[in-house]
């Protein structure tokens, strides 16, 4: 029996980087991966008589150690229909390959138009990742292809063939079978068995799996190339949720580098805690001593009273390690390092922050940085950032690792209404990792949605394992940044070569359930979205427009965003022939023809929220109609400074009234039939918020200012709806 671990070894113990044709072919088959069969050949006289034993027409390949890619040398010649056609290739292959052929491969000619390629290699932050896409020559031209981390299960692998571009090609096609995508599953659940049993396999290229006109996935040709396992990981030490939810509920806070002097960190920060009414007490540190703010200011750390739960320090680099001694020895268990200066200055930084993180790990403190814009926890009026911003409490916790990123999304936050959670600029991450974040989240009963700005991860399993825990759960919303391809990458197979950094972690965010997003806005529009309204259960969208072209727009935005519009039924025609004049659009947008009957939105909203042909309503340009109207009045002033605008004030009073009603209205709605509802304004203006909540209610009304940025929040819904169905059988 072959043992499969034997050839890896003694490939490697020769100094090899590639299994022979036969070892790589005998590891597939080990695994039960479906081969071609084939003969081999030493000769050209040995290839003729293994070509007639076959049967004609024929596939002849050559094969060395050194032939990584045979196409391209030139060493694959199909169809060949008789004995000297064989001879003559086998002789020309010897002669052209500058005597690295050390053989011959006479396999039969199958039928078949369809190919694809799987395939394994592993990525530095990730593991081992599993390949599937559109094979052939044009592999890597086309890039038509998928991946996911292994482990895989099934449904990963289903998920797989989905995501293609020409999935079209594994149904019936020209008048050959279907394909039978359980074996192909099995070719890719296989590979992922390959890859998590064996970490010395570095890539694994099938090109082509061919389909057979039957429908038979059979690997034609593999390549295996394999690597001396990684040296042992370093140490983890991952942060107890218990701890992180401690640091941000401190009771007494103290400010070490406190200040007097304007635009000082040591000024800001006390300056918006307080400004912010931070409900616990807070004590400031500063060696020169006097009173800050009317607050006594202690010379040194040592004479602080007992109970400190939390230090904030902005003094220099330089003078933070001598800190850490002092902290223990007062029992103060957590800092904010907002001090920079460390790894993020380079070599000399980035000893002084080891240094610093094993100081701290030896006397017990938890350091949140360094290098960091501050936190903030609403729900006990904790604003201490380097900007002054005060966001609602609410359900959506924030991490970014650009601090000025995260602060100007807080910003928005305020502004649009949006109730934030908790929020960490997490900085240098030298003891508190973004991984420790989601762990944190997942079992934090406030956090209901996660919104990440990520630009990299220090352990990319472990960010994969926490952030699809929280995706079963709570939508995870992440923007990443330094998104460019690692163009250098060297790798011996197309496998290798296609698995770029973008394309794994696009990979990673798919598999776990995470809603990756390209705009900063996008984060805000989606935690507005996921924090405010239910979960659609399906993809049909009902649009009611008070305009037909912005209907048209959010038509095409939906088809674009993969959402369907369904027919309407015939008893809604009917309905709305009753109400709406004749020339009304009769199909879905709903096009309500500029009607001033305020009674009509609200009328044809509910006979949709009722309809089970739809899963979710947009509504484009009902609210906004107070800025149109107040506009108004600026200009008739404007025109008429003598005039009198008292109609056109009651007018503004009376879509006031009903903007209200509208609200309020939409959030009964969405709570009695679980449908989302989200909503377009006409116009905005400095009153104007995307989040409206109603008293006494849990979910609220969302109004964005574009169509284009509802259809879109709405499509990521689905999307992350469909990862909910999909692992329905894991969430408790």
């Amino acid at each position: 029996m072959i043992d499969p671990q034997h050839l890896i070894h003694s490939t490697l113990n020769a100094g090899g980087r590639s299994l022979s044709d036969a070892d790589a072919k005998a590891l597939l088959a080990t695994h039960g991966i479906p081969l071609v069969s084939e003969t081999r050949a030493h000769t050209p006289a040995e290839a003729v008589t293994a070509a007639r034993q076959t049967g004609f027409p024929v596939v002849l390949k050559g094969y060395g150690p050194n032939l990584l890619h045979k196409t391209e040398l030139g060493l694959v010649r199909p169809g060949l229909t008789s004995a000297e056609a064989v001879e003559a290739a086998a002789r020309a292959m010897s002669e052209n390959a500058g005597g690295q052929v050390d053989g011959f491969l006479i396999q039969p000619h199958l039928e078949g138009r369809r190919e694809f390629v799987a395939g394994i290699s592993r990525d530095d932050q990730f593991g081992p990742v599993v390949l599937f896409g559109l094979g052939g020559v044009f592999t890597e031209a086309l890039a038509d292809v998928t991946l996911r981390l292994a482990p895989l299960t099934r449904q990963d692998a289903a998920a797989m063939l989905a995501e293609i571009r020409a999935s079209r090609l594994l149904d019936a096609f020209r008048g050959e079978a279907a394909v039978d995508r359980e074996r192909i599953i099995d070719i890719l659940m296989a590979l992922s068995d390959i890859a998590v049993q064996y970490p010395q396999v570095a890539e694994i290229d099938i090109n082509p799996v061919l389909i057979t006109t039957n429908g038979e996935p059979v690997a034609v040709d593999a390549l295996v190339t394999v690597a001396p396992s990684a040296g042992p990981e370093l140490p983890r030490h991952p942060v107890a949720p218990e701890d992180l939810g401690a640091l941000f509920q401190p009771r007494r806070i103290a400010f070490i580098g406190a200040s007097a002097t304007l635009g000082k960190w040591g000024h800001m920060l006390v300056t918006h805690t307080l400004g912010g009414g931070y409900e616990g007490e807070i004590y400031l540190v500063n060696p020169k001593g006097g009173k800050i703010f009317g607050h006594p200011v202690y010379h040194q750390v040592a004479d602080l009273p007992e109970g400190i739960d939390l230090a904030v320090i902005t003094v220099p680099a330089a003078m933070v390690p001598a800190l850490i001694p002092q902290l223990s020895a007062r029992q103060i268990r957590y800092a904010v390092l907002i001090s920079s200066g460390f790894g993020e200055t380079g070599t000399a930084g980035k000893a002084l922050e080891t240094d610093l993180v094993q100081k701290a790990r030896k006397a017990g403190v938890l350091l949140l940085g360094p290098n960091t814009m501050g936190i903030c926890n609403p729900h006990i009026r904790l604003y201490c950032t380097g900007s002054a911003v005060q966001p609602e409490p609410g359900s959506t916790a924030m991490v970014a690792q650009s601090g000025n990123m995260g602060v100007q999304l807080l910003a928005f936050a305020e502004d649009q209404g949006i109730g934030i959670r908790a929020f960490a600029g997490s900085g240098n991450e030298a003891m508190i990792t973004i991984e420790d974040y989601l762990e944190g989240f997942a079992v934090d009963r406030l956090t209901q949605t996660v919104l990440l700005y990520v630009e990299s991860v220090k352990d990319g399993r472990r960010f994969f394992e926490n952030a699809r825990r929280v995706g079963r759960h709570k939508p995870v919303v992440l923007l990443k940044g330094g998104q460019s391809e690692a163009g250098g990458k060297a790798a011996a197979s197309h496998t290798g070569a296609m698995a770029g950094d973008r394309r794994v972690f696009d990979a990673v965010c798919r598999q776990a359930g995470i809603v990756k997003v390209e705009q900063p806005m996008d984060l805000l529009d989606l935690a507005a979205a996921f924090a405010s309204l239910p979960l659609p259960q399906g993809k049909r969208v009902a649009i009611m427009t008070l305009g037909g072209g912005w209907g048209v727009i959010a038509a095409d935005l939906c088809a674009q965003n993969g959402l369907d519009l369904p027919a309407l039924s015939p008893e809604l025609l009917a309905r709305y022939d009753a109400l709406l004049p004749p020339y009304w659009s009769r199909s879905n947008p709903i096009d309500l023809v500029g009607e001033n009957d305020p009674n009509l939105p609200l009328t044809v909203l509910e006979s949709l929220m009722a309809w089970e042909g739809c899963d979710a309503v947009i509504n484009l340009g009902i609210l906004g109609r107070r800025v149109f109207l107040a506009r108004m009045g600026e200009a008739i002033r404007h025109s008429d400074p003598q005039g009198d605008d008292r109609e056109i004030q009651a007018a503004i009073r009376l879509i006031d009234a009903f903007e209200a009603q509208f609200i309020c209205r939409c959030v009964e709605l969405m709570a009695h039939y679980r449908k989302p509802i989200l909503g377009v304004s006409l116009l905005t203006d400095a009153a104007a918020r995307t989040v409206y909540p109603v008293e006494g209610q849990a979910l609220r009304a969302v109004f964005y200012p574009t169509p284009e940025r509802a259809v879109r929040a709405l499509a990521r819904m689905v999307e992350y709806g469909r990862f909910r169905e999909r692992h329905s059988e894991t969430l408790l």
